[in-house]
């Protein structure tokens, strides 16, 4: 079976890659979603029954350490996973349902630029993360 992008991000990192890792590494690195521990746990287990939830807890910590993987809180008290890219994009999530969207806009890139100039500052990095509902809610 060919590696995953986690997986290999984790091989060039030096980790070991035990079968279990690589589990949760493809879990990881398929998932369309922003899944927490528990639902990466599901997924795993269903390819491994033998995977539990602590060894879940502990290697989604390593490859965030390793910033393989990003962790995101979007305030419902769980951590929530996606591959580390280079491609920046933000977050719109739905308050009702826990969907969350990926965007990019280029006209708040370059807002921010223009907001941090304006105060003597250079912009580094960002995080935006949209808290809403749906307009028929």
């Amino acid at each position: 079976m060919e590696e995953s992008r986690i997986e290999l991000a984790c091989i060039k990192n030096g980790l070991k890659m035990t079968d279990q890792r690589r589990v949760i590494a493809r879990v990881l690195s398929d998932a369309v979603d922003h899944p927490d521990v528990e639902e990466v746990h599901r997924r795993s287990s269903e390819i491994d029954s033998r995977i539990s939830v602590a060894t879940v807890y502990r290697t989604v910590r390593l490859f965030a350490d390793e910033e393989i993987v990003e962790r995101h809180d979007f305030g419902d008290g769980r951590g929530r996973y996606e591959e580390a890219t280079e491609d920046h994009h933000d977050h719109l999530i739905d308050l009702n349902s826990g969907k969350v969207i990926e965007f990019q806009s280029l006209e708040i890139e370059r807002l921010q630029k223009v907001i941090a100039e304006k105060y003597g500052m250079k912009l580094m990095g960002h995080r935006l993360e949209l808290y809403c509902v749906a307009k028929d809610d």
